[in-house]
C-alpha cells in the first residue's frame, strides 16, 4: 500500500502541466504523514449472483436496479462484496490540515484518495489469486454511486458485511461513508479472461473526466 505520485498529480489537475519542486515536496510530506496515520481494514464476502429481470441484479438479499452494473457484471455468476477503510486517524489528519492550511489540505485529500485506491488494489490481489485457482477472473471494482448504481446501496453493503462492528465503517444520512476515506464495491467473478481487474477507468463512462487514466 503506497501513494502513487502520478495519480495524486492527476487529482490535483496536473494532467499535462509539470509540477514544481514545492508541490512535489508537499506531496511527499503528506504521503508520509498519511501512510503513518492509516489504520487500514477491509472485509469481503463471496455470494451468488442472479438476474431476476432485465437490468436487475440480486445478491446477498440485495436487489439492484442498474443498467450499468447489469452490463458490468455480464458473464458473472458470483460477486465479491467488498468494503475497505483507511481508518479514523486519517480523517483526523485531514480535518486538522484543513484548519491549518487549505492549500496543503487539497494535497492531503488527493494523497488520501490515492492511498485508499492503492489499499483496495492490494486487497484485490489475493482475491484474484484465489479466483484464478478456480479458473475465474475478476471484474474491476464497481461502487455504489458509479453510473446508475444508486449510492443508497452503501447501506446494504454495510449491513450485509456488518461493517460497523467488524471494521468500524459507518454511513451518514446522506449515504457518505465514515471514515471518509473508505470504499464499498462489488467485484464480479467471471470465466471470461480480463486484461486488468483494477483498471477502474475502463468501466467508467466519464470519458472527459480530468482524473481519467489513459
Amino acid at each position: 500500500m503506497n501513494i502513487d505520485q502520478e495519480e495524486v498529480l492527476r487529482y490535483l489537475g496536473y494532467r499535462y502541466a509539470k509540477p514544481d519542486t514545492e508541490i512535489l515536496r508537499t506531496i511527499a510530506d503528506c504521503a508520509r504523514e498519511l501512510e503513518e496515520a492509516a489504520t487500514p481494514h477491509h472485509i469481503l464476502q463471496t455470494v451468488e449472483l442472479s438476474r431476476p429481470a432485465r437490468d436487475t441484479l440480486s445478491f446477498a438479499g440485495i436487489v439492484v436496479h442498474s443498467k450499468d452494473l447489469f452490463q458490468h457484471l455480464s458473464g458473472c455468476e458470483q460477486v465479491v462484496l467488498f468494503a475497505a477503510t483507511l481508518g479514523a486517524p486519517v480523517d483526523l489528519r485531514l480535518e486538522r490540515c484543513t484548519k491549518l492550511s487549505m492549500s496543503r489540505a487539497v494535497v492531503m485529500q488527493a494523497c488520501a484518495a490515492s492511498l485508499i485506491e492503492s489499499y483496495c488494489d492490494a486487497c484485490q490481489e489475493p482475491i484474484a489469486r484465489e479466483a484464478a485457482a478456480r479458473g475465474l477472473y475478476l471484474r474491476p471494482r464497481y461502487s455504489p454511486g458509479y453510473g446508475d448504481f444508486s449510492i443508497a446501496h452503501q447501506r446494504d453493503f454495510l449491513n450485509v458485511l456488518d461493517c460497523p462492528k467488524r471494521i468500524g465503517l459507518t454511513m451518514t444520512d446522506s449515504f457518505m461513508l465514515a471514515p471518509s476515506k473508505s470504499v464499498t464495491a462489488v467485484i464480479g467473478l467471471t470465466e471470461e479472461e480480463q486484461s486488468c481487474h483494477i483498471a477502474k477507468c475502463m468501466t467508467c463512462k466519464a470519458k472527459s473526466c480530468p482524473f481519467r487514466k489513459g
